[in-house]
């Protein structure tokens, strides 16, 4: 396809439309990780969603690619044996054994979570497969310490309702949670293993979103269904997803990790600008001349050319034994600025590269000539430009460190010159802050996995897929539209469908006769206010609430005895009916409102027309729970 990619220029992400998108050819897919609410990890018996920094013991891994079953390497493991990292894991000995250091063999999956994944899946309209077989898939990042993540397919196909279509899904797999990374800094990378082989799924659409705004939707859409469970972690970092994003005469680019859905349209947005870009910096190079066979580029050895330097980061370097060197691309003067994605160069691509792939991840770790900075006086640059034979249509790049790490970064600076000539290369990136994204890895090929021969196949019976079925909960849909019915919100019916408190919900409001909009303020607002007191709101389980609500609708308890009960045993970490606060009655109650106005007496007041309110704060903090607020009211009054 003959395109003139300067035809279109990419808008302010606020002002793209539809049709703009359709004009490049936007289309995105999912890959929604999501951890799934078991006791025990996937393969081995440790608990399941302790997490603690704390550590009892380090442990220090290299990794090595292996080939796979077709005696092939894949490019994502040769890569990051380039870089040659040190791994360190702090392990905890309540949350990790020996299994996670692959020196035990796994046990047989963990039923309850292959049973959760099944039942998402139906939900999903997907087809369960036969049987289970493991594979591994290989991981030279470090993130999992054998160097591969046991994984499995559940189901395939399936579709998700979206406006008046549908998204179509690939499918479903099954798999070990990784690591969280601590730092990674030069040749040393650490993590902590707390998460670690904790069962999570991983559902995958096709490539069917054709707008930035869509991907967010449909993400929210799997969020639900599988929420819509109560079989599920929620919280930071229970659920992640992976975006993959190409434009017309790209190629498909994941951007991995992405932490809030919130923050997926303007990830996508300017990937596919980068895309668009490059594929225009990529016709520039044509209309030059510069090809994948014209390309020419050289490094040199320029450290002692530099000694005198006043450039302080190059003049520390070589003080500390390191090697600076100069790589020359012909014709490419101007291209480093050129811009890739919002306040971004396509500089930061390759500076990106010689961060990763080299180690040298202190900033700045390259300099060029297409921006002559103050680091480097223009006299310096005419020096090396004469040294190295270099052009006015060239471009000059700059890196330091040591023997090893410089030559890394130099062939790195080149390589990745070189792909400019023909077009977007294969890559995982990392998701940023400031919703631009940065190069993590070359995009993984099929030679990373390969069957597990620890494990047997799980056959699926046709008891155990007609058990799940028929417990099924209802369709999110449903209870949103019952939900409305009751009165309450669209907001906040999407927001009870969507949580783990569906059926609690359904069962207080239903069954118990308890004011819809009085239990979705405890389940859902109440819970809000009591994670931002960095409570564990996961204590009580779904028969607590109801014996809670029942202890409510009854008389037994008040509506401030229910908030004091739900908080209490938050705090305590377990719920018992011994917490419920009891009801107080005369002769008790004429105690305390004496009790309260003896302290009330003792209080100098300075302004009478507040002493109601003031003997009603110190009454009610000796009764609150216990009484009616109007009932003290009225005693204080009398």
């Amino acid at each position: 396809m003959n395109i003139n990619y300067f035809d279109f220029d990419f808008k302010p992400f606020n002002l793209m439309t539809p049709e703009d998108y359709a004009k490049v050819g936007f289309k995105s897919g999912l890959e929604v990780h999501q951890q799934l609410w078991t006791d025990k990890k996937l393969f081995c018996r440790c608990p399941a969603g302790h997490y603690s920094s704390n550590y009892n013991a380090e442990i220090l891994r290299h990794m090595r690619p292996t080939l796979s079953e077709l005696g092939e390497y894949d490019g994502t493991a040769l890569m990051e044996f380039k870089t040659k990292k040190e791994i360190i894991y702090r392990i905890n000995y309540d949350t990790v054994c020996t299994y996670e250091m692959d020196d035990t063999p796994p046990f047989m999956m963990n039923s309850n979570a292959l049973d959760i994944a099944m039942e998402i899946a139906m939900l999903n309209n997907a087809h369960i497969v036969d049987e289970v077989h493991i594979a591994r898939k290989q991981y030279l990042d470090g993130s999992i310490p054998t160097g591969f993540q046991r994984t499995a397919i559940v189901s395939v196909g399936g579709a998700l309702p979206y406006k008046d279509k549908q998204i179509n899904l690939i499918q479903m797999s099954i798999e070990e949670d990784s690591c969280r990374e601590v730092s990674d800094v030069g040749h040393k990378r650490v993590y902590i293993t707390d998460r670690l082989g904790m069962p999570l799924i991983e559902t995958v659409t096709q490539p069917e979103m054709k707008t930035p705004q869509e991907v967010a939707e449909v993400n929210q859409i799997i969020r639900k269904m599988a929420r819509s469970t109560g079989h599920v972690r929620t919280g930071m970092g229970a659920a992640r997803q992976d975006v993959n994003v190409s434009v017309t005469g790209g190629t498909r680019i994941e951007i991995k990790g992405v932490s809030k859905i919130t923050k997926i349209p303007l990830l996508t947005y300017n990937e596919a600008m980068r895309q668009w870009n490059l594929l225009k910096l990529r016709q520039e190079l044509w209309n030059r001349g510069i090809n994948a066979e014209t390309f020419s580029a050289e490094n040199a050895d320029i450290t002692k050319l530099m000694r005198k330097t006043r450039c302080f980061q190059i003049s520390d370097a070589i003080a500390k034994g390191n090697r600076v060197r100069c790589v020359l691309l012909h014709g490419f003067k101007g291209l480093l600025r050129w811009q890739t994605q919002t306040d971004t160069y396509f500089s930061r691509e390759i500076s990106d590269r010689v961060r990763v792939i080299a180690c040298l991840s202190t900033l700045p770790n390259i300099m060029h000539s297409d921006s002559m900075s103050e680091s480097i006086p223009s006299s310096e640059w005419s020096i090396i430009k004469k040294s190295i034979g270099a052009t006015e249509n060239d471009t000059i790049v700059i890196v330091w460190g040591d023997e090893r790490d410089s030559l890394t970064g130099a062939n790195e600076i080149i390589i990745r010159a070189k792909e400019a000539t023909i077009g977007i290369p294969s890559e995982t990136r990392q998701a940023l802050s400031d919703g631009t994204n940065g190069f993590e890895r070359i995009l993984p090929g099929p030679e990373r996995m390969y069957p597990d021969t620890d494990l047997p196949p799980i056959k699926i019976t046709q008891e155990r897929y007609d058990k799940i079925k028929a417990g099924l909960p209802k369709s999110v849909w449903i209870r949103i539209k019952n939900y409305q019915d009751l009165g309450l919100s669209e907001k906040l019916s999407e927001e009870i469908a969507g949580s783990r408190f569906a059926d609690t919900f359904e069962e207080v409001v239903y069954n118990l006769k308890v004011d819809p909009k009085y239990a979705s303020f405890i389940l859902i607002d109440f819970h809000k206010r009591l994670k931002k007191e960095k409570l564990n709101i996961s204590v009580l389980s779904h028969e607590d609430y109801l014996d809670i609500f029942r202890n409510y609708q009854s008389g037994n308890i008040l509506k401030e005895g229910v908030l004091h009960t739900i908080r209490k045993a938050m705090n305590l970490g377990k719920y018992s009916p011994d917490m419920l606060p009891k009801l107080c009655v005369d002769p008790e109650l004429t105690q305390i409102i004496n009790q309260a106005k003896a302290e009330f007496d003792r209080i100098k007041i300075r302004k009478p027309e507040f002493k109601t309110e003031i003997l009603m704060g110190i009454t009610m903090s000796k009764l609150r729970g216990k009484v009616k607020g109007q009932e003290i009211l009225n005693l204080i009054k009398d």
